[in-house]
């Protein structure tokens, strides 16, 4: 059923992917969820064990360490309820699994800080309380996981009632989609349906999830397009060079996505199979070579503090000023990329020290530094940075000789005085809260929240430099990403000193991917 569920998610990735509210080059929750229970299933594919009680309790701790992104922390809460309720059982009937759905649905809520209705929360209560009921009527396996199906889809489709800003966006949740999907693999595994040739692809590449993580080598991502494409064998040919292998699509567009030594390799081989396009390669070996060549303030804080911090950055330039700045490790990772847990994990426990601060840098990552946060033996405290200029504020405000809790409340201070706004381009057609946006258009975005549209990238940080106040604050500070020449950049910086003579003005290279500015105001 995992395997099945997993395979059946595998081959929607792209679908859910699409259901991001916002229309941002940042939408992942199917990419998130899909390695997710990647990580469940490599727990359970060489695995002895007969007795539910272990499978639950492999896929639970596999998909706590895989989780990635908001949705897939949630998604590993809910395999935690599951596996507490089929303890100690050699097997299950169908009340035992509702019993299991309905534990993991409340185990699902109490992960949360702030539950919302709308989202993948409400449609594991909704599919459980099917569940329940069917138990109830029949003993049927089939019958019980046909009517949680039912009730998925139905719950699926009522989050844009329940969630004013899915209505708005025209779509529905994509959290929720996803849990959807996977009920409806297992319940394809039961009718015996056939999941095409995704499940064994997943059982072929499951056995490399982690054979490589260690590493870093390239992050390689690009769109093919052609005519008559075989998704499956381009799949797994991509998955033989390299690993953390994403390939989505169909006969005339696939998105690709593989970690690998060699991106020549990988680069050639799409072109053999079509045209390529919207390609990125980034070293993250190298960039995590550049991040050590600036720990010498790090190395000095070795000395004076018992605290060590930990950033989630991505980008050649960020990775440089994030070391600048003395934080102690780098997990590579931010939009369309979210580190796993175990990823996380691993580079706390490298530390020396058994105090560590991690700034997550995203909204979507906070949540997985908070399960480190919970299973790490160190004492670990998750500053709720949600952006990268917060992140700097936050260990600009670090005191060497101040201890743990001083610390944790000096950062959560400084990340409440900076405005942040984005400059990207919009990746579908939307209308949001009035504001009217067309796919390609230059958007912007204040503090996490679309407010702004148009053609020209410089006006659009103007008007969000405006909707900051920024006239009112003492520093402004641009950083430009991959897609942003330097004189360009300086041409902008030039532009905001003249409407802002007053504020100092900095410009840095931040080398970020997807946003071409990032902005704050300090």
């Amino acid at each position: 059923m995992i395997m099945a569920g997993t395979a059946w998610l595998e081959q929607n990735v792209a679908p859910i992917n699409a259901l991001n509210v916002f229309p941002v080059p940042d939408g992942d929750t199917g990419t998130n969820m899909f390695l997710t229970m990647q990580a469940a299933v490599h727990e359970i594919t060489d695995s002895p064990e007969h007795a539910v009680s272990s499978i639950a309790h492999k896929v639970a701790h596999g998909s706590l360490m895989g989780a990635r992104g908001n949705s897939g922390v949630i998604l590993s809460q809910f395999f935690r309820g599951i596996d507490k309720a089929l303890e100690d059982k050699a097997s299950f009937t169908a009340s035992d699994l509702a019993a299991a759905m309905t534990e993991g649905s409340v185990t699902a809520y109490k992960g949360v800080l702030k539950p919302v209705e709308g989202t993948i929360l409400t449609v594991a209560r909704e599919a459980a309380a099917a569940a329940q009921i069917a138990a109830a009527e029949s003993k049927d396996l089939r019958y019980l996981l046909e009517r949680t199906v039912e009730a998925a889809r139905a719950s699926v489709i009522h989050t844009p009632e329940l969630l004013p800003v899915l209505k708005s966006a025209g779509v529905v949740d994509a959290g929720g989609q996803g849990l959807f999907i996977i009920l409806e693999g297992m319940l394809h595994y039961w009718r015996g349906d056939t999941l095409e040739q995704a499940g064994a692809a997943l059982a072929e590449a499951v056995g490399r999830l982690h054979a490589h993580e260690e590493s870093y080598g390239y992050d390689i991502q690009f769109i093919l397009r052609g005519r008559g494409l075989d998704v499956a064998a381009i799949r797994a040919h991509i998955d033989s060079l390299g690993d953390s292998t994403l390939v989505v699509g169909d006969s005339s567009l696939i998105k690709v996505h593989v970690h690998s030594p060699t991106p020549g390799a990988v680069l050639d081989y799409g072109v053999s199979q079509g045209s390529i396009s919207k390609i990125i390669v980034e070293n993250l070996q190298e960039q995590y070579q550049e991040f050590m060549a600036h720990q010498s303030l790090a190395s000095v804080a070795e000395e004076v503090t018992d605290i060590a911090t930990v950033a989630v950055v991505a980008g050649k330039g960020l990775n440089e000023i994030f070391g600048t700045l003395g934080v102690n490790a780098i997990v590579p990772g931010g939009q369309t990329m979210n580190p796993s847990t175990e990823q996380m994990l691993q580079i706390v426990n490298q530390l020396t020290k058994d105090q560590v601060i991690i700034l997550p840098n995203n909204k979507n990552i906070i949540m997985v530094a908070q399960q480190v946060q919970q299973i790490s033996a160190k004492r670990v405290v998750v500053i709720p940075t949600q952006t990268v200029p917060q992140g700097i504020s936050a260990l600009l405000a670090f005191k060497y000789d101040a201890d743990l809790e001083t610390n944790a409340a000096a950062m959560q201070a400084a990340i409440d005085l900076v405005e942040t706004a984005e400059v990207t381009r919009a990746v579908r057609s939307v209308n949001i809260d009035g504001l009217e946006v067309q796919e390609g258009q230059i958007i912007g975005l204040l503090n996490g929240r679309l407010v702004t549209a148009g053609t020209d990238q410089e006006v659009i940080a103007l008007d969000l430099l405006t909707r900051m106040g920024s006239a009112e604050r003492e520093i402004i500070t641009v950083y430009y990403g991959d897609t942003v020449d330097r004189p360009q950049a300086e041409q902008l910086a030039a532009v905001i000193q003249e409407q802002y003579p007053d504020q100092e003005v900095e410009l840095l290279e931040g080398g970020q991917p997807h946003y071409c500015y990032i902005i704050s105001a300090e």
